[in-house]
């Protein structure tokens, strides 16, 4: 007589080499990798030295200042920045960026909308326009350094056009015109790009629009207010951002141009100055954080003025939707009949 014998298969430990050569292994590992590693990094190169930044806000201190003899000062370093005419006053200096910023942004959308469209010579002039956002901070600082400098290139052409030298001020050296001149650099260099990135989102807009917009008899500017200016409402507001940003954090102008002298010093540069030639990296910190927080209150402020000027946008956009799949009907109609009537 036979007897059945139930054999129990025992469930195999777990071999994680085994397990990492399968495919589904390799999945999960790969996807660990691409997941840990950025947020390591991340982590290690910008909020662990955030952090520490913000620490030795509240401290007096150096570089070469031991840990155990770092005096701790608390809001001093803070109020210091508003304290202190140069650190405050570098901020208000940030003032002339922001206005160049703005008009910065309103020519390149106005280049941006002319050369959207079929215009002689486009291509060649968003080429050029571009280019100076191609080369170095550094190196526009030393061209426009030489163009500003007394008697020079901007001193000769001016001549050219039948001023005389004598009066004409010092483009580097004059407080009521240095910093503009500065201005007009960074606007020169950034203008470029602020224009491609206008452009390539006016092209991604649906040429039907234009005509449903017509079919309402819209003239053009009416039509850049309801169509074009709702559809980049995103580009626009990134641009905004960017530009304050940039404003706030301007650096490299002043400081290769007149290394911040005769009233250039911005933030940045001042900043810098405090913190490798003065030593003083708690103050310098406290700067640093100030910026921060200056930076992250501009940018909601912009989102919520943004969010009210284009309140109306997506109420007008929808409508003009409408009205293009309703000629989109109408065409698929008349077909269906051409077709039916042969």
């Amino acid at each position: 007589m036979a007897t059945a014998v139930n054999t129990v298969k025992e469930k195999e430990p777990f071999n994680f080499i085994k397990w990492a050569k399968s495919r589904k292994g390799q999945k999960v590992l790969i996807c660990l990798a691409f997941t840990i590693i950025p947020l390591l990094l991340l982590f290690t190169f910008t909020y662990l030295p955030f952090g520490k930044m913000v620490q030795f806000s509240f401290y007096k201190m150096k570089y070469t200042t031991p840990v155990d003899r770092r005096q701790f000062v608390g809001w001093q370093n803070y109020i210091d920045v508003f304290s202190r005419d140069d650190c405050f006053g570098a901020l208000k200096l940030s003032l002339y960026y922001i206005v160049g910023a703005l008009v910065q942004l309103a020519l390149a959308l106005f280049l941006a909308t002319m050369l959207s469209f079929k215009v002689k010579g486009g291509n060649l002039f968003k080429g050029l326009i571009f280019f100076p956002y191609l080369i170095s901070g550094i190196a526009i600082g030393l061209i426009f350094k030489f163009f500003y400098t007394r008697g020079y290139v901007l001193d000769t052409i001016l001549q050219w056009c039948g001023f005389k030298l004598d009066n004409l001020p010092y483009w580097l050296k004059d407080q009521s015109v240095n910093n503009w001149a500065l201005v007009a650099t960074s606007v020169w260099r950034y203008l470029g790009q602020t224009m491609v990135l206008f452009i390539g989102a006016i092209m991604s807009v649906d040429a039907e629009l234009y005509e449903a917009a017509e079919l309402d008899g819209a003239n053009k500017l009416q039509q850049f207010r309801h169509i074009i200016l709702p559809s980049i409402k995103t580009i626009i507001t990134l641009n905004v951002i960017l530009s304050i940003t940039g404003s706030l954090s301007a650096f490299e102008p002043p400081f290769v141009i007149t290394n911040g002298g005769a009233g250039t010093g911005t933030y940045f540069v001042i900043m810098n100055r405090i913190a490798h030639t003065s030593q003083k990296v708690g103050l310098a910190s406290a700067m640093a954080v100030v910026l921060l927080i200056i930076i992250l209150v501009c940018a909601g402020l912009q989102q919520l003025f943004f969010k009210y000027v284009f309140r109306d946008a997506e109420s007008e956009e929808e409508s003009y939707k409408a009205k293009k799949a309703r000629m989109k009907a109408e065409k698929a109609a008349k077909k269906a009949m051409a077709k039916g009537g042969i």
